[in-house]
């Protein structure tokens, strides 16, 4: 029996990680106005930063189409395949998994089983990574899904954005609150662990935000991973974490659509 793992590039993993472990990655697509781009094939994450800086408009995403997914699960299946779970952003937030199921009904020669991650960015990375970790030392598709759901139940993931810009772009906030946001300088922190954004506290400065987010981390911690939307003081935070993160991530164009540049977030299991 040959276990494989599928997912989405919202899963923010580098290529050496997924090549290494046969994870195969079906890509979102990023549009600027006319202009669509498939998530790190077309437009790196430097490439949609840059964008992004460059353009007033703020860049939407789109979930992979059915298609692609059966293109990943038929690919996987022509290699061996007997057993494939794929594993998604947060449903909360996205068809991508809708997309994942509904090719998955198209396709045969396999089991192919859904997983919602429940999770975004890092901590739907850390989910996948652990999957493919125990398909590749025999796990059965069932045990994976399990361990799988059951480190979902266990994930925190949290943000501090970097700017208001983009919740203003898209409309979240009016022009006068952005205004005021900017000057005083106030940096929204923000609690995924559910799957859906929430709001968990707001800070004046980058500085003390940055200290929240530090504080949320307990002693207890495993899994610990940090991403950032080119964050140029990320160093900085890794130093006063106390702990080495096992996974420094670039947070791709999925989240960085509405993290805004500079964002960042960590996630971790307890």
């Amino acid at each position: 029996m040959s276990v494989r793992i599928v997912t989405d590039s919202g899963c923010d993993l580098s290529p050496d990680v997924t090549e290494a472990l046969g994870i195969a990655v079906v890509p979102l697509s990023i549009r600027f106005g006319s202009r669509e781009f498939t998530d790190r094939v077309e437009l790196t994450p430097n490439q949609f930063y840059a964008e992004m800086e460059a353009d007033d408009t703020l860049p939407e995403t789109a979930a992979p189409s059915p298609g692609a997914f059966a293109s990943a699960y038929q690919q996987l299946i022509d290699d061996g395949a007997t057993d494939i779970v794929c594993i998604n952003l947060s449903e909360a937030l996205s068809a991508t998994a809708q997309a994942a199921r509904t090719a998955a009904s198209t396709v045969s020669g396999a089991g192919i089983e859904i997983v919602d991650s429940r999770s975004v960015t890092i901590g739907q990375g850390t989910l996948v990574l652990r999957a493919a970790e125990a398909a590749r030392d025999g796990a059965t598709a069932a045990e994976v899904i399990a361990s799988t759901n059951a480190l979902s139940d266990r994930m925190h993931v949290y943000g501090v954005l970097n700017t208001l810009e983009n919740l203003k772009k898209g409309g979240r906030i009016g022009n006068a609150q952005a205004m005021l946001g900017t000057m005083l300088s106030i940096k929204p922190c923000l609690d995924l662990s559910s799957g859906a954004v929430e709001e968990a506290g707001r800070q004046r400065t980058r500085k003390k935000a940055l200290a929240w987010l530090t504080s949320v981390l307990p002693d207890n911690a495993e899994n610990i991973t940090v991403g950032h939307g080119l964050a140029d003081d990320v160093d900085a935070f890794v130093s006063q974490m106390g702990v080495t993160p096992d996974r420094i991530s670039v947070i791709g164009p999925v989240v960085g659509t509405h993290g805004g540049p500079g964002v960042i977030g960590m996630s971790f299991t307890v």
